[in-house]
C-alpha cells in the first residue's frame, strides 16, 4: 500500500466515506481526532479502501495491495478494537465499515469505560455531539430511531401494531446481545441502570464473538426491558416495521437519542411512538410521579392538583402509565409524529435521498 505523506489526509478521506452512511460523519475537529485516536494512518488507509457492504479478505487484498494474510491480520486487530465489523459467511469472513452510530461510538464503550483511552473518546464525542454529530443524526426528515411504548402501559382499547410491541422484536431474533450503554458508560450523568442494550442477530453475534457483549436467551431480554422500564428508561428501536437491529434503553441525560430534543431541540431526532398519554382527572391525586419522576421529556405538569399533559412534548413512550400509583394516566392511540419505514433499507435510502447522499453511498457499497 502506498505510503501518504501528510496522515491527515487519509483520515479526511475516511470521514468523507463514513459521512455518506445515512447516520453522516459530519466535518469538525472534535472527529478528527476521534479518528486519529481510534485508527493508526494505516488503519485508517486499509479502511478508506473498505465498504459499509462486508467483503471477503482476497477483494479487499487487492484493493490494498497487502498481503492476504498479513491483512487478515491487520483486519482481526481492527475488529478487536471496534472500528470495523466481521460477519461469518459459508465461504469465509467479511470484513466492513463501521457508521458513527451505531458503531464507532457505541462499541469500544460496550465493555465498560474507565480507560485513559475510553475518557479521552467520550470527552470528544460528547463535543462532536454537540457541535456537529446530534444535528447530522438527528437533522434528516426521516428519523433514524423511533419511541417504543413500554408493553405494560397498553390498554384493551389500544391498537398495538406487532413494530409497536417490544416482545414481538425480540421472539424474531435468532440471536440477542445484552452489552453496557455506551451513553451512560461515557458520559456517566446518571446512575440509572447500564446493562439493559439490546442487540439482535449479525450485529449481535459480532459483539459476543469479540467479548463486548453476552448471548442472552429470549426471558433475560424481557428482563433487562422490565429492569429498564422500573428505571424510567425509554425504549427506542431503528425506524422500520420489519425488524429491529436494536433496541436502546434511553436517559434524557446522556443518551444520543432522546438528547437530540431534550438538548439540542430537533424535532426530527426521533419518531415518537403511536401512542399519547392521557389523565383521568377524576383518579389523579396529584402526587406528581409522573412529573417528578416519570416523563422523561418534561410533558407532564401538576396544574391544581391534577397531572396535565403537554401532548407537543409527549412521545408516548407510557412510563408516565407504569408509574402512576392511582391508574390515572393511559395511553390513547394517535398517528406517530412520522410514518414508520416499512424495512431498514427502505428507511436508509429515504434519508440518503434527503441528504442528497444516495449516489455516494451506492458508491461505496459497490466496492
Amino acid at each position: 500500500m502506498t505510503e501518504r505523506n501528510n496522515s491527515m489526509d487519509v483520515y479526511e478521506e475516511l470521514r468523507q466515506i463514513l459521512d455518506a452512511h445515512p447516520t453522516g460523519a459530519p466535518k469538525s475537529e472534535y472527529f478528527d481526532e476521534i479518528l486519529k485516536i481510534s485508527f493508526t494512518p494505516e488503519e485508517a488507509q486499509i479502511a478508506t479502501k473498505m465498504s459499509f457492504s462486508p467483503r471477503g479478505v482476497g477483494h479487499l487484498s487487492e484493493a490494498t495491495g497487502i498481503d492476504a494474510g498479513e491483512l487478515e491480520e491487520k483486519l482481526e486487530a481492527m475488529c478487536n478494537k471496534m472500528v470495523i465489523f466481521s460477519t461469518d459467511r459459508e465461504d469465509g469472513k467479511l470484513y466492513g465499515l463501521l457508521p458513527t452510530i451505531p458503531g464507532l461510538f457505541e462499541f469500544p464503550f460496550m465493555k465498560g469505560g474507565g480507560t485513559p483511552k475510553l475518557d479521552k473518546l467520550g470527552e470528544l464525542w460528547e463535543k462532536y455531539h454537540r457541535d456537529a454529530m446530534g444535528a447530522a443524526f438527528g437533522g434528516s426528515d426521516t428519523p433514524l430511531m423511533r419511541v417504543l411504548a413500554v408493553e405494560k402501559s397498553f390498554g384493551a382499547k389500544n391498537k398495538a401494531h406487532p413494530y409497536e410491541e417490544v416482545a414481538h422484536f425480540i421472539e424474531q431474533a435468532e440471536v440477542i446481545a445484552l452489552t453496557d450503554c455506551a451513553c451512560r458508560v461515557s458520559l456517566g450523568n446518571c446512575d440509572r441502570p447500564r446493562d439493559v442494550c439490546l442487540i439482535f442477530d449479525n450485529p449481535a453475534k459480532f459483539l459476543i464473538d469479540r467479548g463486548y457483549a453476552r448471548s442472552i436467551g429470549k426471558e433475560e431480554a424481557m428482563d433487562a426491558l422490565d429492569r429498564a422500564e422500573k428505571a424510567g428508561l425509554v425504549h427506542t428501536s431503528n425506524n422500520s416495521s420489519d425488524k429491529a437491529n436494536l433496541i436502546c434503553n434511553c436517559c434524557p441525560c446522556c443518551c444520543t437519542i432522546l438528547r437530540g430534543r431534550t438538548q439540542l431541540d430537533l424535532p426530527n431526532a426521533f419518531a415518537t411512538s403511536s401512542f399519547i398519554a392521557k389523565v383521568d382527572a377524576d383518579e389523579c391525586s396529584g402526587c406528581g410521579t409522573c412529573a417528578d419522576e416519570r416523563c422523561p421529556m418534561g410533558a407532564v405538569e401538576i396544574v391544581e392538583e391534577i397531572a396535565v399533559v403537554d401532548e407537543k412534548r409527549c412521545i408516548g413512550c407510557g412510563l408516565c402509565v407504569t408509574g402512576c400509583p392511582s391508574s390515572a394516566i393511559y395511553l390513547e392511540d394517535r398517528e406517530p409524529s412520522h410514518p414508520v419505514c416499512g424495512s431498514v433499507k427502505e428507511m436508509g435510502m429515504k434519508i440518503l435521498m434527503e441528504k442528497g447522499k444516495l449516489e455516494e453511498f451506492i458508491k461505496i457499497s459497490k466496492r
